[in-house]
């Protein structure tokens, strides 16, 4: 699969906003055992159908972030619009039968988070055959006539990623890392681990191991690593490129248990997960990349409404092309930012995706203090 992202990217803050006004909010309804729920509300705005159709949940991101982003920016826009929601739990087969379930109850637009990148295609053509559109999200569906593609700059993401992990090693020259990749499912996680090699292997740096980790599974992750010290030995490990920050734990649990100091072991991450950030200001993990969400969910939803009203995208929205081996699919290409202890407070706690009271409770109130983040609100 080529995925090249093409012209220039938004920075997190120059999505045109989308125009949220206050709305009259309903409740969710409970899931069934499929993973599947429906939110509507009541009011004016044409009552149509959207699914939001989400991978896995072993990553925070996608149930505490994109899916309550979404449903409340679709609400501000269309009071009695209804998200048919549903979470894959990384099953691809399960996946395909809640497309197919949201095709059947009337979904104007599907708005695609697939959890196999290569074989959602088949998800798209069945989308197609009701002219129905489909937004592929965060992840991009590969050799299918997807109609829109809203994500992040993920070759920038590993980029990112290498750069920060190259600068924490100093002198990177014949030091010795691990690199422990997202699923290779995932067509994001390419394209990751395409730019952390652009940066590590122009470093001079040594890729003692790598591995590709099945489901994005910290315990798996975890299992990875310890392989990892067991053939290069815990004395010949100066640093760990892990894709995100489930990975991350992972890696720095296994060092742990092998009695390696993970603050002497810089350990890259992504996502800003709570945890993560919280390991950042404790020193044990070196670094994550924020990708922010509200910039993402919006604009997702923002697009999903104008194409169930049968409009095509928002003026001044698509920013980019990118190519899925299809073709070129008009994008939404947002920029991710790097963090680092020295700017956690400038970031996820000014953007407001954590709150000083959240993130520096017990044993993290020190770190939290050191860094200017003590004042709890």
């Amino acid at each position: 699969m080529s995925s090249k992202t093409l012209r220039t990217a938004l920075t997190i803050g120059s999505i045109l906003p989308v125009a949220l006004g206050l709305a009259a909010c309903g409740s969710d309804d409970s899931g069934s055992d499929s993973g599947s729920s429906s939110t509507a509300a009541s009011g004016g705005g044409g009552g149509k159908k959207i699914a939001l159709l989400l991978p896995e949940s072993k990553t925070a991101r996608y149930e505490a972030q994109d899916r309550p982003g979404f449903t409340n920016a679709l609400k501000a826009l269309c009071a009695d619009c209804e998200v048919i929601y549903s979470n894959a739990d990384q099953d691809a087969s399960k996946q395909q039968s809640q497309a197919e379930s949201a095709i059947t109850n009337g979904a104007d637009v599907l708005v695609l988070d697939p959890v196999d990148a290569a074989s959602a295609g088949a998800m798209v053509t069945r989308a197609k055959q009701s002219n129905i559109p489909v937004i592929s999200y965060d992840r991009l569906i590969a050799d299918a006539p997807v109609d829109y593609y809203i994500s992040f700059n993920n070759e920038k993401v590993g980029q990112l990623q290498g750069q920060s992990l190259v600068k924490a090693l100093g002198d990177p020259k014949g030091k010795s890392i691990v690199m422990i990749n997202g699923a290779p499912t995932d067509s994001n996680a390419a394209m990751f681990k395409k730019g952390a090699h652009s940066v590590l292997d122009a470093s001079g740096v040594k890729i003692a191991k790598e591995y590709d980790t099945p489901d994005w599974s910290p315990d798996k992750a975890q299992t990875q690593m310890e392989q990892a010290i067991t053939a290069v030995g815990k004395d010949n490990i100066d640093g760990v490129y892990a894709a995100n920050d489930g990975t991350g734990g992972g890696a720095i649990a296994a060092m742990k248990g092998a009695g390696i100091d993970p603050t002497k072991v810089p350990v890259t991450g992504q996502d800003a997960e709570l945890a993560g950030i919280q390991r950042i200001l404790l020193g044990e993990q070196f670094m994550t990349v924020y990708k922010a969400p509200k910039p993402e969910t919006e604009a997702a939803a923002k697009l999903a409404y104008a194409l169930a009203t049968g409009k095509g995208a928002p003026a001044g929205l698509i920013n980019g092309e990118t190519d899925n081996g299809a073709g070129m699919v008009k994008s939404v290409l947002l920029d991710p930012v790097a963090v680092t202890k020295d700017n956690i407070k400038d970031t996820v706690v000014a953007d407001g995706t954590y709150t000083t009271a959240q993130l520096c409770k017990g044993k993290y109130a020190s770190a939290c203090e050191a860094v200017g983040l003590s004042e709890v609100r």
